[in-house]
């Protein structure tokens, strides 16, 4: 992430930079010939799981958990399309594991994220 004297609060979170880190590792997935509509689906699920995060962090309540559990759902969707990409036959770089990884770490930390909310509920 480029360097800033100030933050906005969902630029704190460890769960918002490995999905920008997501986002940016996709690259070299979207360079592979992928067919447009599979290329399409990946990059809205993944920026989803960033955008459901900082929306999330602007609210309180009911409605941040359900931008957290949102989120969740985006990471698994990402997980699946890596995972429909890797059968496909397309030839994948060494960062596909790594990819796939960050898509598990995120929905464990947005589990988490979304168990505090219903504690402080």
């Amino acid at each position: 992430m480029p360097r800033r004297t100030s933050f906005l609060p969902h630029e704190r979170l460890d769960a918002y930079r490995v999905a920008i880190e997501l986002i940016a590792g996709l690259r070299s997935v979207h360079e592979t010939g992928l067919p447009p509509h599979i290329r399409d689906q990946l990059q809205r699920a993944s920026l989803s799981i960033a955008l459901n995060i900082a929306e999330g962090t602007g609210r309180v309540g009911k409605d941040r958990l359900k931008f957290y559990r949102i989120a969740r759902g985006s990471a698994c969707e990402t997980g699946a399309l890596l995972d429909a990409i890797e059968v496909s036959g397309v030839e994948l770089d060494d960062s596909f594991e790594h990819l796939h990884n960050l898509c598990a770490r995120l929905y464990a930390m947005l589990t988490r994220l979304a168990e505090l909310q219903i504690k402080a509920a």
